[in-house]
């Protein structure tokens, strides 16, 4: 997949694409019926299929001080985007500048002189231009005048639960991190450096491999069973720990992964988490012996529900989106 940053300078074969718009946080089952039903429009008219994206995160441009949980991060973002088979991924950065754009205007300068758009694909919620001003209807007014379509893909939802970011975030803030995977269609993961700790597992018998995770992350706390990639391409079994370490300092909360069966220094490189199921949640012990005999019985947890969960050859089957094309 192409990725262009900016609108100033499209290359002549990303013009007149076929574009899904939006932020596709998480890139999660809802979103993949978006990306879905672009693609298969791009084929039909033999363009190319992408996404419009928008970096960073409006809600982190007006609200800079109020830190914004992110599913997917750019960089994990473009990736998931890639596998499901876009061509292209335009990155518009979302500066004071864009914020002020009224829609009519977003339309003219960005879909239409500078993208040459052949087809947009929106969900029903969809809204853009100053104060959110733009909507699905002005799109489908403006494609009567610039010769461009619109499909607006209506909810979806699997057993009754639609698919959306804040619900993911919901049920990731609780810790419920296979429920998360469901609405996501994978896993949820973190990717980040492995940095230095404080030495304490170690000292426990149980060596770890701590990750950063971006500010506003927020993960319910507790010992979750997770596979781990790193950057050589191998995919290990691990437990996971993210709290505060009552047990200890009740600290600042800090993601721990122990990596089963495994011991090889791994300092500065870079891994990616993948939670699969959570095992218990966070509590306080008496000492440490104690704390070692349950992290025993944590690991062979850990180790029963990945033998159980075995990697996923692919998403799962999707629900049958309803459209309305213009």
């Amino acid at each position: 997949m192409r990725v262009i940053e900016g609108s100033d300078a499209i290359p002549p074969e990303a013009r007149g694409a076929v574009l899904a718009i939006g932020n596709f946080d998480g890139v999660h089952r809802g979103h993949q019926i978006l990306i879905q039903r672009t693609i298969e429009e791009a084929r039909r008219l033999g363009r190319p299929a992408g996404v419009l994206l928008f970096e960073p995160h409006p809600r982190e441009f007006f609200r800079p001080d109020t830190p914004h949980f992110r599913l997917t991060p750019l960089p994990e973002k473009l990736d998931v985007l890639g596998d499901l088979g876009l061509d292209l991924a335009i990155v518009l950065p979302f500066d004071a500048k864009l914020a002020a754009l009224e829609a009519n205007r977003f339309i003219d300068e960005i879909l239409v002189g500078a993208l040459g758009i052949a087809h947009v694909v929106v969900g029903y919620h969809f809204f853009f231009g100053h104060n959110r001003s733009g909507s699905a209807e002005t799109l489908r007014a403006a494609g009567k005048t610039h010769g461009f379509d619109v499909t607006v893909i209506e909810p979806v939802a699997a057993g009754g639960e639609p698919f959306s970011s804040t619900g993911i975030r919901l049920k990731l803030a609780e810790g419920d991190v296979k429920s998360a995977a469901e609405l996501l269609g994978r896993p949820w993961s973190v990717r980040g450096s492995v940095i230095g700790g404080a030495q304490r597992g170690t000292g426990l018998g149980f060596p770890t491999a701590n990750v950063a995770m971006a500010k506003g992350t927020a993960l319910g706390h507790g010992i979750f069973a997770v596979r781990a990639t790193l950057d050589d391409g191998r995919v290990l079994d691990g437990a996971a720990y993210l709290g505060t370490r009552p047990t200890f300092d009740d600290g600042m909360p800090v993601l721990e992964v122990f990596l089963l069966d495994f011991a090889e220094r791994i300092y500065g490189r870079t891994i990616e988490v993948i939670f699969i199921d959570k095992v218990r949640n966070d509590r306080k012990f008496a000492n440490a012996d104690e704390l070692v005999r349950q992290m025993e019985e944590d690991c062979a947890k850990a180790r029963a529900i990945l033998a159980a969960s075995p990697p996923a050859a692919g998403p799962p089957a999707q629900p049958k989106p309803e459209a309305k094309q213009t």
